[in-house]
């Protein structure tokens, strides 16, 4: 528990027991009422947020972009922001601002000046809407919420919120969806996707990413009755189409595409299903008719399905997970059926978003954190051209230690990868055909789950620490740094 609840709570109950003496009356319960919420509002409203220093400000001819869902408004963890500051002092880039957070893997999502976050803070799904340059709050938005990772994980949201035509779109871990206006955190409507579409709890929680096409918000629902993808009008919440399949619903986050001249969704599937079952679905996002269906999902009972879809052009697609299925790459033929070009079980990810830049796939494989391996990879023949642990020694607390990437995620900004490993490393890497070079390197904070990809917009990085920094002590944080160039 965060220590301003804990102070909150110890006001409440003695002002519990104030209002219960027999000396108050009623118009004095009121004042006191008022006065205690008012304490509270300005007193513990903004403790959590520190403001550390001003950003330096946008060269007039820079180059910037929205960062307004999971893997950035092209999803696919690139940027074409310009100029970027790709060398800081040893101990990390400026910090502008920082934000105590509750329990949750979502990334931020920012338009304009306004920056969301997606948490959970005792018992209650939360989303706060900050000022992305300062810091400083402007609305907030939250229901109560009941869900326990069974394998003790994280009790918070996985899925990051959305921003679309000044609405934002949530999917919380117990399938609520909901839709607030951006700019007043007003509720224009929600959904309890559970109670209406008999969606399971499935490993870990609701966590797939929704994407907005047109006038809907499409979401891989994974409900009873063969309830598989499901497209709601993104203004009513009303139902458009939904796409039956026998499929769960994966962690992994949908995509478009275009193959052959046509504009289709890429969905991962796979939820909790004996026998495990899943694989790749493509649609129509306008009518939801299902246009190809290729299974790609281990065997084994407890599976979870996180990587996203990667199209990489001429009517290819490259998928994996690592449960011992490994990876595959796809050819896509006019009429949609699928062909095998390649596969490899040896080469699996988890979660992050592999890259492609010239023609090379860059990635993490491996399942654990001990053993996850980078690797670089020509996915048209299937070669890869390396694979290793991407090491060096950093002090930490007075110890030397020997740290990795681990199963870390990365955006390719330019020609460059900024890489944020699991333990809470920030890197500036060199990614080649030949291999690595770590041309930077700091220890933003030392805490494990960092497992969320950060997200850069206007020139400004927003770091998610999800565990207690075994460095500082300090515990879940937003941070914010400043990576304008000149």
């Amino acid at each position: 528990m965060r220590p301003s609840l804990c102070i909150r709570q110890l006001i409440a109950f003695g002002l519990k027991i104030k209002l219960r003496s027999k000396k108050a009356n009623g118009v004095i319960k009121v004042i006191l009422t008022f006065v205690f919420f008012f304490f509270c509002l300005f007193a513990f409203g903004e403790e959590r947020w520190q403001k550390l220093a001003e950003p330096k400000s946008l060269n007039p001819e820079a180059v910037i972009e929205e960062w307004p869902r999971f893997n950035g408004q092209n999803n696919d963890a690139k940027s074409k922001e310009y100029p970027i500051l790709l060398e800081w002092p040893p101990n990390g880039p400026s910090l502008i601002w920082t934000l105590s957070k509750g329990a949750g893997y979502a990334s931020p999502a920012i338009f304009g000046e306004q920056l969301v976050l997606f948490h959970r803070v005792e018992g209650r799904e939360i989303a706060e809407c900050r000022d992305a340059q300062t810091g400083r709050g402007l609305w907030e938005y939250s229901y109560p919420v009941d869900y326990k990772d069974r394998y003790g994980y994280s009790a918070g949201p996985r899925a990051s919120p959305v921003i679309f035509d000044g609405r934002v779109y949530l999917h919380g871990v117990t399938a609520w969806l909901t839709c607030l206006d951006l700019k007043t955190g007003k509720l224009l409507w929600k959904r309890d996707l559970r109670k209406e579409y008999q969606v399971p709890h499935y490993f870990f929680g609701k966590g797939s990413n929704p994407i907005v096409c047109d006038d809907g918000v499409i979401l891989n629902v994974g409900g009873g009755n063969r309830q598989c993808i499901v497209n709601f009008d993104r203004k009513t919440g009303e139902t458009i189409w939904v796409l039956k399949d026998d499929w769960g619903a994966s962690y992994s986050s949908p995509i478009f595409a275009t193959i052959h001249e046509q504009f289709v969704g890429l969905a991962m599937t796979g939820g909790e299903s004996r026998p495990a079952t899943g694989g790749l679905l493509i649609f129509d996002p306008k009518t939801g008719k299902k246009l190809a269906r290729f299974p790609w999902r281990s065997k084994r009972y407890e599976s979870a399905t996180a990587c996203p879809p990667v199209a990489l052009g001429e009517n290819y697609i490259f998928l994996s997970e690592c449960y011992d299925k490994g990876s595959v790459l796809l050819h896509i033929k006019e009429n949609f059926s699928t062909e095998v070009v390649w596969e490899n079980p040896s080469l699996g990810i988890h979660w992050m978003t592999p890259v492609e830049r010239n023609g090379i796939l860059y990635g993490v494989s491996g399942r654990h954190q001990q053993g996850a391996e980078a690797f670089g990879l020509d996915w048209k023949k299937g070669h890869i051209l390396w694979k290793d642990r991407i090491t060096w020694k950093q002090r930490i607390n007075g110890r030397d230690l020997n740290l990795q990437l681990f199963r870390g995620s990365w955006l390719l900004v330019g020609n460059r990868f900024l890489c944020l490993s699991e333990l809470g490393s920030l890197l500036n890497v060199r990614f080649s055909p030949d291999g690595w070079g770590i041309e930077q390197c700091s220890q933003l904070f030392f805490a494990p789950e960092t497992w969320t990809l950060p997200a850069l917009s206007k020139g400004l990085l927003y770091v998610m620490q999800n565990e207690t920094d075994r460095m500082s002590g300090e515990t879940s944080r937003l941070l914010c740094y400043d990576l304008r160039g000149s």
